[in-house]
């Protein structure tokens, strides 16, 4: 097996591909252009969809050129795959804003260098609103549709799923489109293989076979297993909602925190996935005999590195190690909100100051975790949801510590 298709199958991400013997001969001969697609429907990738840009990562590693290929034409239909409802469509200005957000973001896990290293490929980004947004409609059904059986197109599980709910035609089109985008990148940059989740599964193949259809060249498909957490939820998800990449949307100390209280059985296989890690050095973390918190700490270390750099990733580390220390008050690199000096003069209620700060969802949230015993504020337990907190409160910092729970902090700033 090709060494770089070897990685990705020893470090878990590999679920099918439409070749493996095929793809293996043909990375053996020289490096190969791939790619994978994110449309920009949102201001910010979250955890659960960086899973095939860390593969990428690892296929560049090991020699081939990577697209990233940002979709600012299919962006305002978005992929109907996995998805129980028509995405909203959104704006041409507020898909630009997105496609930039999203670029910056994906240049933390794949190198977008002029110059990479020695042995490693040459990445690019691209956006198929370079093709599509010109496109003629008459022209495309006779040029692409043409080759598309809409009877083989209702077989695939994402339209079947969605069909139970309703599918529009605008979504029904998203496959053509994707193909039609495999095809331009074959036809403008020689791409022979495109990757992604197991819910691109039929829109890869179709892609593929349109490629042959209009005389191309043999291309392959690659997907990626769907992440679960150890209790069987989805990955990317908190309490706090999902775990975005902008640190703006969460804050580099909660990123840091979500890595470090994943469960102890994916401590080890979430290194593989979501770090740069060598596999031997992964390795010695699998060691029953070693704690596994040591891998949780190191786990959440690497990725916060990666995706928010080195500085902040020291930062959160060094908080969740003071505020986890017994007695300690550090709070640098903690999460924190403002809130009016003027509030605090005349008092804020307990309750209203835990779902300002985000801690709770509502003050009803906030009631639950205060008569329950898990609300601190400045190191002292509140039981009272009547308590009323006030300036005399701040600690010599001018400040106040919450705490939910026994993981979750929050510093508010009076200002």
């Amino acid at each position: 097996m090709n060494r770089g298709l070897q990685t990705l199958i020893d470090r878990g991400f590999v679920k099918d591909c439409t070749d493996f013997d095929g793809l293996s001969d043909l990375m053996d001969k020289g490096p190969v252009t791939f790619y994978c697609g994110v449309d920009p429907t949102g201001p910010s990738l979250h955890v659960g969809h960086i899973v095939p840009f860390f593969a990428m990562h690892h296929l560049q590693m090991a020699g081939n050129n990577p697209i990233a290929l940002v979709g600012g034409g299919t962006g305002p239909i978005g992929d109907p795959s996995g998805k129980t409802e028509m995405r909203k469509i959104l704006s041409e200005e507020t898909i630009r804003s997105n496609v930039g957000n999203i670029m910056k973001q994906l240049g933390k896990v794949v190198d977008f260098s002029e110059n990479p290293a020695p042995g490693m490929g040459r990445a690019r980004m691209m956006n198929n609103a370079d093709w599509l947004v010109d496109l003629n409609y008459i022209k495309f059904l006779r040029d692409v549709g043409v080759y598309f059986s809409v009877n083989r197109m209702l077989t695939f599980e994402g339209v079947k799923q969605r069909l139970e709910r309703g599918l529009s035609f605008i979504e029904f089109n998203y496959q053509l489109l994707q193909s039609y985008d495999f095809k331009m990148l074959n036809e403008r940059a020689g791409c022979r293989l495109q990757i992604g989740g197991a819910d691109q599964w039929g829109n890869i193949v179709a892609g593929i076979d349109l490629i042959q259809r209009m005389g191309g060249e043999q291309c392959y498909g690659l997907t990626f297993n769907l992440i679960m957490r150890a209790d069987g939820k989805k990955m990317g998800k908190s309490e706090k909602g999902a775990v975005f990449l902008s640190p703006e949307l969460y804050s580099p100390y909660d990123f840091f925190q979500y890595w470090r209280n994943v469960a102890d059985a994916d401590a080890v296989r979430f290194m593989k996935l979501f770090t740069f890690m060598d596999l031997d050095e992964i390795a010695e973390y699998d060691d029953p005999k070693r704690n596994v918190n040591e891998a949780k700490e190191r786990l959440a270390y690497e990725v916060t590195k990666i995706i928010h750099g080195e500085e902040e990733a020291e930062k959160a580390r060094a908080a969740a190690k003071a505020l986890f220390s017994s007695g300690s008050t550090g709070k640098e690199g903690v999460p924190s909100v403002s809130v009016p000096i003027a509030d605090l003069e005349s008092g804020i209620g307990v309750l209203d100051l835990y779902t300002r700060s985000g801690l709770t969802s509502s003050n009803g949230d906030a009631r639950r975790l205060v008569t329950q015993g898990g609300a601190e504020i400045n190191g002292k337990k509140i039981s009272d949801p009547k308590a009323v907190i006030t300036l005399s409160d701040l600690d010599d910092d001018g400040e106040l510590l919450l705490k939910a729970g026994k993981k979750r902090f929050m510093r508010v700033v009076a200002g």
